[in-house]
């Protein structure tokens, strides 16, 4: 049987947030293979098992070149389902602007989503201005600085308290050995132009948004105004989570994901 034969199989290729890597999907990426879905969990540059390191990244697109590479080795027949966690939208947002013929579906779960009418840079510092305190990590922001920080590394008890505060202790502590900085890029003129979108090409794929109500980084009301200005086709909505939501409520991330692929 042929891939586009079998419509039940899905591929479903999973895009990690700030400082994470493929591994932080290793519970949702077993589920959907449980269930007979095809899973691929890419590493952003510098991130998880990607053997870039921070200061060889200059923009978006030296970060995000290993999605934008495993997108244009697809087979033309394999159309896949596209979800970015956090950080993770951005990326996805500009896969399916370049290559919309190979996506179905792109799904943003707790993610940072901009659009052809709401820049990246607006995004970014409305997301960061809504957190109050970076507590101990690396490069805090400190907007009193001449020099903004160039890289953000999450400490222990800002994931304790702000990320992973419903997860499981076991996956805490795999993220405090896994985690990477994450690079911060402060050019907004060479943003805009790395992560340009067209209404033409986000408007023939299908989006949808999942809102995690009791994410405490990127808050509800975030994630809300974000779809407020850039409207999606759906969106759906998982209590009882953290912001790592694919760790504190994995079958329920699985099972939405199968859902809206299905439909």
């Amino acid at each position: 049987m042929s891939r586009s034969e079998n419509e039940s199989e899905k591929h479903f290729v999973l895009v990690h947030g700030a400082g994470h890597g493929a591994w932080c999907w290793y519970k949702v990426a077993t589920l959907l293979r449980s269930a007979g879905h095809r899973v691929t969990a890419l590493d952003m540059a510098a991130s998880g098992v990607n053997p870039k390191q921070l200061k060889e990244l200059r923009s978006w697109t030296d970060y995000f070149q290993p999605l934008m590479e495993f997108m244009k080795l697809l087979p033309a027949d394999d159309k896949v389902v596209l979800v970015g966690h956090s950080a993770g939208g951005v990326s996805i947002s500009v896969a399916m602007e370049r290559f919309p013929e190979k996506v179905s579906l792109g799904v943003f779960v707790t993610a940072i989503m901009h659009g052809p009418g709401l820049a990246l840079s607006t995004v970014m510092e409305k997301c960061f201005a809504g957190i109050e305190s970076f507590m101990d990590c690396p490069n805090e922001f400190d907007r009193g600085l001449d020099k903004p920080p160039t890289s953000l590394l999450f400490g222990p008890k800002f994931m304790q308290s702000m990320l992973y505060e419903q997860s499981p202790p076991e996956d805490l502590s795999l993220a405090t050995t896994l985690m990477r900085p994450y690079p911060l890029f402060h050019d907004n003129e060479e943003m805009e132009k790395d992560t340009a979108l067209t209404r033409k090409n986000q408007g023939s794929v299908r989006r949808v948004y999942i809102v995690i109500e009791e994410d405490r980084s990127l808050k509800a009301s975030f994630q809300r105004w974000m779809i407020e200005n850039n409207p999606t086709d759906e969106v759906k909505v998982i209590s009882g989570a953290d912001h790592m939501v694919m760790l504190s409520k994995p079958e329920e991330l699985s099972s939405c994901l199968q859902e809206l692929a299905a439909n």
